[in-house]
């Protein structure tokens, strides 16, 4: 059988979705899940481009042994350096590094000759070999580059030691039947392609990135990049559950194919970084969408009641959706609890946080009678993004006089100091900011909220996400509680506290 290769790259293009900014530690949380999942490669991040970005490769490079762990790099030799330095601690280090080779690219972006190109691919993939062993090449725009160019590029990056060859859609452009034409003419010319892996990249600006991909694997594409979700620039990218579930569910089609992805976990990941990226995924997605095996027509009801298989070419359950019937409570203990964090995927988490999450389920159970795997994968995403800061939240309170704004006040500790400050507002949630502006003694612009329920009834755990503004820095915010209110304070002074470390 033929080992298709998953290379996630959710931390590094996915992050790239608009206003979804991950730290390092919530990156960590994600590369850890990802690894649980099976992901062959995690893209950390791009090491040069920020401290925030190298050390979240530096810390996943320390922390993940199953997995590859790579850094993007332009064929530049500072990005290159940040890389190698970054990965000094994978157990599996990878350098990816790229330059754009479409004629559109080469004389507006680049402005540099055929000839420049072909150089600065050899220089700056031997010297991302002088520091890992496996290095992947990337031509950006490869197909819209010219075929008998993209040929040179190729062999000049085999030559100079590339072990993967990346052969992007950078704009989504192509179609099912060009993009498995583009990699049987690959296949057929490049000089030494038999020795290496050969990538796609598939971006999804006309909805074909999947399709795209699959057509890649049937002309002999031995790599699929990819993200949680399908996040990414613009439309996003290639979604990782898809291409999974379809070589799984579809074995009369690719029973020589197999990845080494875990699907019992696709769905708590895929709620993992929803959580913590804040970005909602639509509820008709396929295989992790709300609606993906809801059935509302009474045709449909009939047909699954009678045998499931009427209208479900897969189970919940081989995704990760109600793998158990253990729910918990008020009254579980912490051996059903840390059972259930297994079977989510999360057991690797050290004990002194078992001990803690294990205190807020606790205190999350006295408010709901049942507590449900989303719950579970809410309070592991919330722990991940919380952020220790100059400002915590003390106590709040809520009040309006009939035909009068509500008053909130608030009370919070600002470097050690308790204040307490009252503000009215046109709802609760504006009258709390407002509060808490005054406390801190500054304002910001509040450019996006978000409000979600985690799961459904009206315990409901509701997630809030905020986006603020101050001097041009914007800043993601994210708060749990069943309290609607206490919620969207808790995201509020978390964006904060983000704004104000940074």
């Amino acid at each position: 059988m033929k080992h298709i290769k998953i290379f996630d790259t959710t931390l590094r293009d996915g992050e790239q979705t608009p206003r979804v900014n991950l730290n390092a530690q919530e990156k960590l949380r994600i590369a850890k899940q990802l690894e649980s999942l099976g992901v062959d490669i995690i893209e950390a991040g791009f090491a040069v481009a920020s401290p925030g970005d190298f050390e979240a490769v530096k810390m996943i490079s320390e922390n993940v042994k199953n997995s590859t762990v790579c850094s993007l790099s332009r064929a530049v030799r500072k990005d290159i350096e940040a890389a190698g330095k970054a990965l000094e601690g994978a157990a599996k280090p990878r350098i990816h590094t790229f330059i754009a080779t479409s004629p559109i690219h080469r004389e507006f972006k680049l402005k540099m000759t055929k000839e420049q190109i072909l150089e600065r691919v050899k220089e700056m993939v031997e010297l991302a070999k002088s520091f890992v062993d496996d290095v992947e090449f990337s031509s950006e725009d490869a197909t819209r580059t010219e075929k008998e160019f993209l040929l040179e590029v190729y062999e000049t990056a085999i030559k100079a030691g590339a072990t993967t060859l990346n052969v992007p859609d950078t704009v989504g452009y192509r179609t099912p039947n060009e993009m498995f034409e583009l990699i049987t003419y690959l296949r057929k010319n490049v000089k030494g392609i038999e020795n290496v892996d050969i990538s796609v990249h598939c971006h999804d600006d006309l909805g074909l990135s999947v399709a795209n991909s699959v057509a890649a694997i049937q002309a002999g594409a031995t790599q699929i990049e990819c993200t949680i979700n399908g996040l990414g620039e613009r439309a996003g990218n290639t979604s990782l559950e898809e291409i999974a579930m379809i070589l799984k569910t579809r074995k009369d089609l690719f029973e020589e194919y197999y990845t080494n992805i875990d699907s019992k976990q696709i769905y708590p990941t895929s709620k993992l970084v929803s959580l913590l990226t804040g970005v909602t995924t639509q509820p008709n997605k396929a295989i992790v969408g709300a609606n993906a095996f809801a059935h509302e027509s009474g045709i449909h009801q009939h047909g699954v009641l009678a045998n499931p298989e009427t209208y479900e070419i897969m189970s919940p359950e081989s995704v990760g959706r109600n793998t158990d019937s253990l729910v918990l409570g008020k009254l579980s203990g912490k051996h059903a609890f840390v059972q259930k964090l297994q079977s989510l995927g999360f057991d690797h988490i050290d004990e002194k946080r078992v001990e803690e999450l294990f205190a807020q389920f606790k205190k999350l159970a006295d408010k709901k009678k049942y507590v449900l795997d989303e719950d579970i994968i809410a309070l592991v995403a919330g722990d991940a993004a919380k952020i220790e800061g100059r400002i915590k939240l003390t106590h709040f309170e809520i009040s309006r006089q009939e035909g009068k704004k509500p008053k909130a006040t608030v009370t919070i500790d600002l470097d050690g100091e308790k204040l307490i400050k009252e503000a009215l507002g046109d709802g609760p949630v504006d009258a709390a900011y407002n509060a808490v502006n005054l406390a801190v003694s500054d304002t910001f612009v509040l450019e996006e909220y978000k409000l979600e329920a985690i799961t459904g009834d009206t315990d409901a755990q509701a997630q809030v996400v905020v986006i603020i503004e101050k001097n041009g820095n914007r800043f993601i915010g994210r708060g749990q509680s069943t309290d609607v209110v206490e919620a969207s304070i808790k995201a509020y002074i978390n964006g904060i506290n983000r704004l104000y470390n940074k």
